[in-house]
This record gives structure tokens, sequence and C-alpha cells, in this order.
């Protein structure tokens, strides 16, 4: 009996690190996604204008996120944003941080499939909102609809209006969505479970920032590849 109870309180506490193990690879899970997201983005011939990339102070990116996932229980999207690094954000990028993307109108704009979504941060005041709490896009930050393709990149200054611009690609075709009424904000868990302890987005994007993980390598590679220098 003694030895089935120590058995038992072994195996309990045991229970957390194993929690916390598989928690860590679900977060990994998710940047890797992330990253293979944005590397397929980047190569389809209608994709985000380089004027804009490189104009952009943080990307946001939520892959593959499923319909059902917003009118069922209210859950969410989640996945990384990346910010460059140094105080007027004209460094390299950085570690990313977790967030995640809660319901309004987007369950009702998606169609069946998965759909990645991409949000570019124009502006240090959408930043500086990102990194507080949860915001309502529309309300709390500007928010447009991001054109796409190489003609679209003439036309920069009209959306430079914008704190955020967001982008959609679903069933192969990339597009720019409007995602007014929904909410974009720091996932403090998963920030948690990837670095090992309690650290804020703020914390982790200006700093004193920690090491990217190894799953980040790609996505943070792969904007590097396409944008390495903030264009003023």
């Amino acid at each position: 009996m003694k030895k089935l109870i120590a058995f038992t309180f072994a195996l309990l506490l045991g229970i957390p690190a194993l929690c916390s193990a598989e928690d860590k690879k679900k977060e990994e899970a998710r940047l890797n996604d992330a990253g293979l997201a944005m590397k397929e983005i980047l190569a389809t011939p209608e994709n985000i204008p380089k004027d804009l990339l490189d104009k952009a102070k943080c990307v946001v990116v939520i892959p593959s996120v499923l319909k059902a996932a917003f009118i069922v229980g209210g859950s969410y999207g989640r996945g990384a944003m990346v910010c460059r690094t140094g105080d007027d954000f004209s460094g390299s990028w950085g570690s990313p941080a977790m967030y995640a993307l809660e319901g309004g109108s987007v369950g009702f704009q998606m169609g069946g499939e998965a759909t990645d979504f991409v949000f570019l941060i124009m502006n240090e005041r959408g930043v500086s909102s990102l990194l507080g709490s949860k915001v309502k896009l529309g309300a709390d930050v500007s928010i447009a609809a991001g054109p796409v393709g190489r003609e679209a990149a003439a036309d920069t200054d009209a959306y430079m209006r914008a704190e955020i611009l967001s982008y959609s690609r679903s069933r192969g075709l990339f597009a720019g969505l409007s995602l007014e009424g929904s909410t974009l904000r720091p996932d403090k868990d998963g920030n948690e479970v990837l670095y090992g302890r309690q650290i804020s987005a703020r914390t982790i994007v200006r700093g004193p920032s920690p090491d990217p993980p190894e799953a980040a390598r790609n996505l943070i590679a792969n904007l590097e590849f396409a944008s390495p220098h903030l264009k003023a």
C-alpha cells in the first residue's frame, strides 16, 4: 500500500513537467507553422508589396486558423509577432512574442479551409498598443486590408495612414482582408511556456530580449531575406 501511495505521489509530481514539455512542443510547432506560412506567402507571385514590408516595424503571423475555431466555444488562432530590433525598429528581426487572434467577425469572413493571417504593424503607436494588452482592431488601432502585388506598391502612401495592414491566405489565394471587430493580444501563457519563465511581450520585443528559440529560425530567416532593412 505504501509503495502504491509513493508511486502515485511520484507520478503526480511528474505530471506538471510532462505537461510543460508538451506545451512547449505546441508553441514550437506554432512557430514552425508561422515560418512555413510566411515562406509560402512570400513565394507567391501576388504577395505583400516589398515597399510595405520594408516599412513595417513588426509582423504578426497567425497560421492555419480554422473557421470552426472561431464559431465553436470562442476559441482563437495563435501565432507570433516578430519586430525589428533597436530603439527605432531599424535593426534585424528579433525574438518572437506569442500572440492570439480572437473571434469578432473573423469566423464569418473565412472560408471552410485553414486560413493564414498576416498583420503588418506600420508605426510605433501600433506596436505600443499591441505590446500593452488586448486591442480591438478598428477601434483601439486603425486597420486596413493590405494591398497585394507589385502594382499596389506604387500606391502605398494611401495605406500608410493605417497602423495595421491585414492579409489572409486561404485555398492558395492571398489577399488583403479587413478584420475590424477582432482582437489581438499577447499570449502570456504561450510566452511563458516558450521561454521557460514569465516574460511580457514588451520585454521580448523591447528588451532585454531573450535569445530566439530554435523553432523561430525559419520565420526570422524568411523575414530577414525578404526585408533585411527598415525603409524610412
